[in-house]
């Protein structure tokens, strides 16, 4: 079956995340038996509880996200599984998330619990990025093509259930997942709104089709691998609905949100469809001493209450403490090795599933970020800062870079700017000694240097700085992007 759903993204600022979509699900029923937390003095179970939030995280974050985005056809910003959904245009003044202003990003969810899934993505043009990413559904990655290929052939993937053993189309990349849902995203880049015509057409071109009807032969609904999800076809336990407030905030916000009940009863739902590495079965231990099971029912007794509360609230402090393996220079921090490929590093996963969802590896893209100055003070619009790049700094890069502006939350300034981002492409105007000098302010500085000036918000602001398919001394640390300072 062919599923190559097109439309266009409404113009709301909070479509631009990477999976902005909205549902509900039914109202939580009562467990049999509530879970005894074993209470001590040595706080021991609140440990307990914060690791265990942190642990599951992102699997909570990437379901509201599944949840917001596979709704059924005709609702708003919302496609069925296994299909893609295709930005048509660049995102709108005011747009949130941190938004890429150079690219045009389809995105699907996949399910592989009844057949193996096959995309098909047309080769790029001369000098058109093209990255395909895909993700299980605790963020790992499964799958980038830039990689190695920032610039690829015509891609032809297959994903299946790991132990599956039929047969795929000869020319397929096979990719394996243990979990039943995969997170897809295909960015082509855009130079300006006048490009994006050209970059639709391989919007155009994406398909997304089941194995079977591929080969021609009648659709199968039983799972394709003996017990790779026990919840398959069965009823599972509900959870309760997200808060209607936070309709519009990221899945990472929204799952932040959540309150022990709810946070641990969507937890255990999802494990019955996304299982956990062999490697977290100590996590997995802890989850069931707080009677988080797969597929279990989850209600706490009102007495755990104070207990858990506290237990999420030092998870949340972690969730908003930069992880030590983050790479900080001049002022500005990325995060190199682990990214993508996580472990049991469930700090740095968790951090980058509230903030930076789907992050690819280090050899996919690299986003360092600044939000001060070279003396420590917030970035504002009212000032003139400049960005000094010596004529072997400029970012180190396969496929491209940019340098964009946002507000202190992450939107693109509320104001009509000549550009939004600056770029490899544009013709920024060289120093004597080859060097380039990159000017960011709200008030330009004056047509002699308007080709470097990069339009920020009005007050505090912050910079971000995508390298796609960066060379390794980019996340290694070993090359750093110049610090901010104020003129």
């Amino acid at each position: 079956m062919k599923n190559n759903r097109r439309w266009t993204l409404p113009r709301s600022a909070a479509i631009w995340m990477s999976a902005s979509l909205s549902g509900m699900v039914i109202l939580a029923g009562c467990a049999t038996k509530a879970p005894e937390v074993k209470a001590t003095s040595t706080g021991w179970v609140k440990n307990q509880v914060a690791d265990a939030y942190m642990f599951g995280f992102p699997l909570v974050a990437t379901d509201i996200a599944r949840e917001r985005a596979s709704g059924g056809a005709g609702q708003p910003g919302q496609a069925p599984l296994n299909t893609f959904r295709h930005a048509t245009a660049l995102p709108p003044v005011g747009a949130s998330g941190w938004p890429s202003v150079d690219t045009l990003e389809s995105v699907a969810w996949l399910d592989v619990s009844a057949d193996p899934v096959i995309v098909s993505l047309p080769a790029a043009p001369r000098g058109r990025y093209l990255d395909a990413r895909a993700f299980d559904a605790w963020t790992d990655a499964l799958y980038s093509s830039a990689d190695t290929t920032p610039y690829p052939k015509a891609q032809l993937i297959a994903f299946v259930p790991a132990g599956w053993t039929g047969t795929l189309p000869n020319n397929a990349t096979r990719v394996e997942t243990r979990t039943r849902y995969v997170w897809l995203s295909v960015r082509v880049r855009v130079n300006g709104p006048r490009d994006v015509r050209e970059a639709r057409k391989l919007q155009t071109a994406m398909r997304i089709d089941t194995l079977t009807p591929a080969k021609g032969s009648v659709s199968d609904t039983t799972p394709v691998v003996a017990g790779a999800w026990p919840a398959n076809g069965a009823k599972q336990p509900a959870v309760p609905p997200l808060p209607a407030a936070l309709s519009a905030a990221s899945p990472g916000a929204q799952a932040e949100a959540l309150d022990a009940n709810a946070f641990f009863a969507r937890l255990a739902r999802s494990l019955d469809d996304n299982p956990a590495a062999t490697d977290d079965s100590h996590a997995m231990s802890q989850l069931a001493d707080l009677g988080v099971k797969p597929g279990e029912p989850v209600q706490f007794r009102k007495t755990d209450a104070p207990l858990l509360d506290s237990g999420l609230a030092d998870a949340r402090e972690r969730l908003a403490t930069v992880p030590s393996n983050a790479i900080t220079k001049n002022g500005w921090t990325w995060f190199g090795d682990g990214v993508g490929i996580y472990g049991t590093d469930y700090t740095l996963r968790a951090y980058l599933a509230r903030r930076q969802t789907a992050t690819s590896t280090k050899e996919g893209e690299v986003k360092p970020v600044a939000r001060v100055d070279s003396e420590g003070h917030a970035l504002n619009g009212a000032n003139q800062y400049a960005l000094h790049f010596t004529p072997d700094q400029l970012p180190p890069v396969r496929g491209f870079w940019t340098i964009t502006a946002y507000t202190k939350e992450g939107a693109l300034a509320d104001a009509k700017l000549p550009r939004l981002s600056i770029s490899d492409r544009d013709r920024l105007k060289k120093n004597r000694d080859g060097s380039v000098d990159v000017i960011v302010s709200a008030k330009s500085p004056g047509r002699a240097r308007g080709s470097n000036w990069l339009p920020a918000p009005e007050g505090e602001f912050q910079l971000a700085m995508r390298l796609y398919a960066p060379k390794p001394q980019a996340s290694d640390g070993s090359w750093a992007p110049p610090p901010v300072e104020r003129r």
